[in-house]
């Protein structure tokens, strides 16, 4: 593998982290199995990529992004709690309406942004390669969202979602609010989320309605294989493995696509990731065998 690749492995695992994140917080912490991800993923694209050829600022339309993609959470969460419809089926009906939502904000299938000025623009500045500097740039929103989020996990609202992940009938007991903190940690979930899209597009240069085919896929990767290989004892090793693993994976993914010996080509991206999300479930319990073994 290239160097030029490894850089691009990265990049994309580093943007895959907040995707890893989202779903760390609705499937670790809120215990909420969320398809929404697959739809909310393109429409933090959608979202940027229409307002960036506009003429929006690129800020405020990456920043409103975020915002689209919580709202979509919101839905997910309210469909759960105020109708009674199961986590699981409410997420499958926002992703379902996101494909037609995302199609009406763009009205047509992509949108190229070569040649816009994108959030990403600033960065040329610095005087270095592009396959240097964007990941530089990425790394620093990662950090950033890494210790806000680790902040707020561990605040008195954290603690409380923490909670009511763990166990409903006790937060209630608590006098926590469950249904708000689902709503809220569903809206954070999906807007990280959204941000993650919007940072892929205007990396990548376009957004497309299919770029959430499999992104669900993709988060579960990472979280389970972080899980897998760092410890999870607390909240910052927790959010670290995320990151880790979504940089792994994408690692993983490159050395499966690049090794010719394998023979994989691009088409086979869904048959290695379904391998590697295996391989991640069923690690612990490797590790946890081969460690009674030489116990004995």
């Amino acid at each position: 593998m290239t160097t030029i690749a490894a850089l691009g492995a990265l990049e994309s695992g580093l943007i895959f982290a907040l995707v890893a994140f989202g779903v760390f917080l609705s499937f670790r912490i809120l215990e909420f199995p969320d398809l929404t991800v697959d739809g909310s993923f393109p429409l933090g694209a959608a979202v940027s990529a229409s307002l960036i050829v506009t003429g929006t600022n690129p800020w405020l339309a990456t920043i409103l992004a975020f915002f689209a993609g919580g709202m979509a959470g919101v839905v997910t969460a309210w469909l759960n709690v105020k109708l009674g419809i199961l986590n699981l089926l409410a997420s499958i009906l926002t992703m379902i309406a996101l494909y037609s939502i995302n199609l009406r904000i763009m009205g047509k299938p992509n949108i190229a942004l070569l040649g816009e000025t994108t959030a990403l623009t600033p960065i040329e500045s610095w005087g270095l390669p592009s396959y240097i500097s964007t990941p530089i740039a990425f790394a620093i929103v990662t950090l950033v969202v890494f210790i806000l989020l680790a902040w707020f996990l561990n605040s008195e609202i954290g603690l409380a979602m923490r909670a009511t992940g763990a166990n409903v009938r006790m937060a209630r007991a608590q006098g926590i609010n469950t249904q708000r903190m689902t709503i809220l940690g569903m809206a954070i979930s999906n807007g990280m989320v959204g941000l993650a899209g919007s940072l892929f597009a205007q990396s990548q240069g376009s957004a497309d309605i299919t770029m959430g085919v499999g992104i669900i896929v993709i988060g579960l990767a990472s979280v389970i294989g972080g899980e897998a290989i760092l410890s999870t004892r607390t909240m910052i090793l927790a959010l670290l493995a995320c990151i880790f693993g979504s940089i792994l994976y994408r690692f993983a993914i490159a050395l499966a696509l690049n090794a010719d010996f394998i023979g994989l080509k691009a088409q086979d991206l869904n048959l290695v990731t379904a391998i590697l999300v295996t391989l991640a479930i069923i690690a612990p319990n490797i590790k946890s065998s081969l460690n009674q073994r030489l116990s004995k």
